[in-house]
């Protein structure tokens, strides 16, 4: 692309937001040739605008010459109110899934095509996971994401549907018949279980998370070892759990139901 003024030249930002793209947690450390080649931006206007990014402290410069994200993109990231405020809330509720079980509990929101994760808890013994507070996958493949997906509106679940479904693993749900089929599972039972689907060590057990208007405004999940954990007594505990946040946010469905999870059936 011609990065000259006139017709089809990008702007300012557009090339500023293309430099802030080159990092990622595969990437988190680059040298200004490389933020040159991953943006698609010549040398001269990578040196400028990079040097721009760090005096005002999005970006870093080490001792080596390469940059990473700034704290001062930490610092904007903590103002947006939908993650801040939910996160605050869903602490407690995310603590106590963790000393329950000393595994993986998350909490995520839906943006585009994609569930981006607020917040993990886990313990130095946790089963390893590919989510990270701040990461994004596709809302096929995840608890969350799956939660997510069968709430959100019927252009939205047709738009993923008929897109590339990524497979992560032999497991992943990648034909969008069964994947439809799924979805009105999660809608009936209230929970969503992805089976080794992102990686073949772990699984994830999710439910809802309902605000004040009773809806579904993110996803509470508990992520776990495939081979030794039993499921389905995990269903219970993130359902309360999920319902808990919900209270806490408002939901009138939630404040309907009793406080503790006894009664609660699990699903397939």
């Amino acid at each position: 692309m011609d990065e000259r003024s006139g017709a089809g030249a990008p702007s300012v930002a557009s090339r500023l937001f293309r430099i802030l793209e080159t990092f990622s947690p595969e990437r988190p450390s680059l040298t200004l040739s490389a933020i040159s080649r991953q943006s698609g931006l010549s040398l001269t206007t990578t040196h400028r605008l990079v040097g721009e990014l760090a005096g005002w402290g999005a970006l870093e410069r080490d001792d080596y010459g390469c940059y990473r994200i700034g704290l001062r993109i930490y610092e904007l990231a903590a103002l947006t109110p939908r993650g801040t405020f939910l996160r605050e809330v869903a602490m407690p509720f995310l603590g106590d899934l963790y000393e329950a079980t000393r595994q993986n509990a998350q909490l995520g929101v839906l943006d585009g095509h994609e569930v981006v994760y607020l917040e993990r808890i886990s313990g130095r013994d946790a089963v390893p996971v590919m989510s990270r507070p701040g990461g994004r996958l596709p809302l096929h493949a995840t608890g969350v994401g799956l939660v997510l997906l069968a709430h959100a509106d019927r252009e939205l679940q047709e738009a993923v549907l008929d897109g590339p479904l990524k497979r992560f693993t032999n497991l992943t749900l990648a034909d969008p018949r069964r994947l439809r089929g799924v979805l009105a599972d999660v809608r009936k039972n209230g929970f969503a279980i992805s089976d080794r689907q992102i990686e073949l060590s772990t699984l994830s057990v999710a439910a809802p998370v309902r605000g004040d208007a009773d809806n579904v405004i993110a996803a509470l999940s508990l992520v776990v070892p495939a081979e030794t954990s039993d499921l389905m007594a995990l269903v219970p505990a993130v359902r309360a759990a999920a319902r808990g946040l919900s209270r806490a946010l408002g939901s009138p469905k939630a404040a309907a139901l009793p406080p503790t999870a006894h009664h609660e059936r699990s699903g397939p």
